[in-house]
């Protein structure tokens, strides 16, 4: 009897919540986790879409109801392909924010509250890419991760 998994093809279309991307971060972590991929590889992704994710709530959706997140992931063996899709807002300037390190040599209560997020994504995440198709936003990007029993098959 063989153990081989299918290739990984998902597509997920669901409410823009805090509780939704929740949801499905962790329904995802468990799937992944099923294809084999490390816990590291595992934090990597759910660091990565937990940020793309919550800047389409807290961004693009800002002062818009019912918002949908498309997403879109792809095994390849490059490693996983991501495609996030939504109707909200364009990004600033219709271009990925620079994502600078925040500066940590400061007292506590002086700490940035936020602005680690492009950073992040920018470090983890390959071929990172954003275009306005009409009133749709769209964001591609890679995640190296190792997956050879599933792609040498």
């Amino acid at each position: 009897m063989s153990n081989t998994k299918s290739k990984l093809d998902l597509h997920l279309i669901f409410p823009c919540s805090d509780l939704a991307v929740r949801a499905t971060l962790l329904n995802l972590s468990q799937k992944l986790a099923d294809y084999g991929l490390s816990q590291e590889e595992i934090g990597s992704v759910e660091l990565v879409l937990a940020e793309v994710m919550n800047n389409i709530v807290e961004h693009a959706y800002k002062d818009v109801q019912n918002g949908i997140i498309d997403l879109k992931i792809t095994m390849e063996k490059n490693g996983l392909n991501f495609t996030v899709s939504d109707t909200g807002h364009p990004m600033p300037k219709g271009e990925i924010p620079m994502g600078n390190r925040a500066l940590l040599d400061c007292e506590l209560d002086a700490l940035p509250e936020g602005g680690f997020g492009w950073f992040l994504i920018r470090d983890l995440a390959r071929e990172l890419r954003y275009q306005r198709r009409g009133n749709k936003n769209e964001l591609t990007f890679r995640i190296s991760v190792g997956l050879p029993e599933i792609l040498d098959g």
